[in-house]
């Protein structure tokens, strides 16, 4: 079975040690198990929010880029690309900020933080809040729903985003899915223990807290930000608190098993701070080092980034553009043409506004629905390889060929050449089942001109 994987990096700054832990590090795990389709992406309409420099954004996107491949993100094996590279991914947050409710996004964690701050200062609560900031969220679950992800790799504090994607998507698909589910639920993922890195100081390690350990720095511009770790004073030879200490915390979150028993052991012993950092710093240093050297040659070479990350925007695209296809056309913003034809075959046959529609499954595979005029699913097809099977038997289905429908358990099916291509829904008893079957023969059979 396939699991669709999602997640993402504003581009606003230079990577560090908590990305690296929190974010980058169990997204490329995940993209490596057997089933995974991985979509990773470079989240540069999210740094505008926070980030008015279009110089440090620039270079952020090229560090961000550099920095995940370096890790070990396969980009022939997932789909990688920029979030400004989808031009589907705004309409589809227009589409779904039309559904959102404003008392959702009155409780996001941003929002609240920036008019708790201004209220402390005296301010007017809205002060200095974009709509950017305000409908972040909106823009988050149109990245996630776009792609229908099912599993999507956060720090604990994104959970409410993820929260809020399937909420907004729940609603589009209750007032415009008739019968069709748009979208999945997506699953928050989080890695156990190091979701959220201390820093220096032993908060949260944030570029915004300036407590951070840089990535990809030279070997002595780790050591040196090592050294600024906050520790007690507990003098060497003196037993020292390992579930106490942040320095503790970093070294569990990249030692083995035996490498954090062994540490925990030296600190009870009374191990110096100053050793115990160094520790760290070897440990790191030999995590790193090889993607250290990657990161600078990737770096180096920034038109082969950009054509993998725009080899990535077209993969994407090949699923974005037919599905905010369907979207369109289920919130009503359709051809007038494809009106007029829709109406001009209904006429052909019996009248009725029977109509296909096509999509595409989570795992890649190709499939159309026919539903009545009230929007019921009068037919399922099967799951075809590609795009064309699929559209070259709705195509037959629509000629008026003679149908071969045949009874199953609780419903029926349609075949064409010998082989099944759809399925009915199940039907409670075989006198439905009878009068379904006669009616779509009468919508899909051959007319009388």
């Amino acid at each position: 079975m396939t699991t669709r994987i999602l997640t993402g990096i504003t581009t606003s700054g230079t990577p560090h040690l908590g990305n690296y832990a929190g974010a980058i590090r169990p997204a490329i795990v995940a993209s490596r198990q057997e089933g995974a389709d991985s979509f990773y992406f470079l989240a540069d309409y999210h740094a505008l929010i926070k980030c008015d420099d279009p110089l440090r954004i620039q270079r952020s996107r090229l560090e961000i880029a550099a920095t995940w491949l370096a890790c070990g993100l396969d980009s022939d094996r997932v789909t990688f690309y920029r979030q400004s590279d989808i031009p589907e991914i705004p309409e589809l947050t227009w589409l779904l900020t039309c559904v959102a409710g404003k008392g959702l996004l009155n409780r996001a964690h941003a929002y609240k933080a920036s008019v708790d701050r201004n209220l402390e200062l005296g301010e007017d609560p809205d002060a200095g809040v974009t709509m950017g900031l305000y409908s972040y969220p909106v823009l988050m679950a149109a990245d996630i729903l776009m792609f229908n992800a099912q599993q999507v790799p956060v720090g604990r504090d994104q959970i409410q985003h993820v929260e809020m994607a399937r909420d907004i998507g729940q609603r589009f698909n209750h007032l415009f899915g008739r019968g069709r589910e748009f979208f999945v639920q997506p699953q928050a993922l989080i890695e156990e223990g190091v979701a959220t890195l201390p820093g220096l100081d032993g908060r949260k390690m944030s570029k915004s807290y300036d407590n951070t350990i840089p990535l990809f720095g030279s070997a002595k511009q780790l050591k040196a930000a090592i050294a600024q770790i906050v520790t007690d004073s507990r003098a060497p030879g003196e037993a020292k608190d390992p579930d106490g200490a942040h320095l503790f915390t970093l070294y569990q979150a990249f030692a083995t098993p035996e490498q954090v028993a062994g540490f925990r052991a030296e600190l009870l012993q009374g191990l110096a701070w100053g050793e115990a950092k160094q520790r760290l710093f070897e440990l790191l240093d030999n995590e790193l080092g090889e993607a250290r050297e990657r990161y600078h040659e990737l770096i180096s070479r920034p038109d082969d980034l950009e054509d993998i990350l725009l080899a990535g925007a077209l993969k994407a695209r090949k699923i974005a553009t037919p599905f905010l296809g369907e979207l369109r056309e289920a919130v009503g913003l359709r051809s007038f043409r494809a009106d007029l034809q829709a109406g001009t075959q209904a006429k052909k046959k019996t009248g009725k506004a029977a109509r296909f529609v096509s999509f595409r499954d989570d795992d890649g595979r190709f499939r159309f629905r026919l539903l009545d005029a009230a929007g019921e699913q009068l037919l399922l097809s099967v799951a075809f390889a590609d795009g064309k099977a699929a559209g070259q038997a709705s195509k037959r289905l629509q000629a008026g060929e003679p149908l071969d429908l045949r009874p199953i358990e609780g419903g029926f099916s349609v075949w064409l050449d010998d082989q099944p291509v759809a399925d009915s829904p199940t039907f409670a008893d075989v006198a439905l089942r009878d009068g379904a079957m006669q009616g779509l023969r009468e919508a899909l059979g051959p007319q009388p001109d």
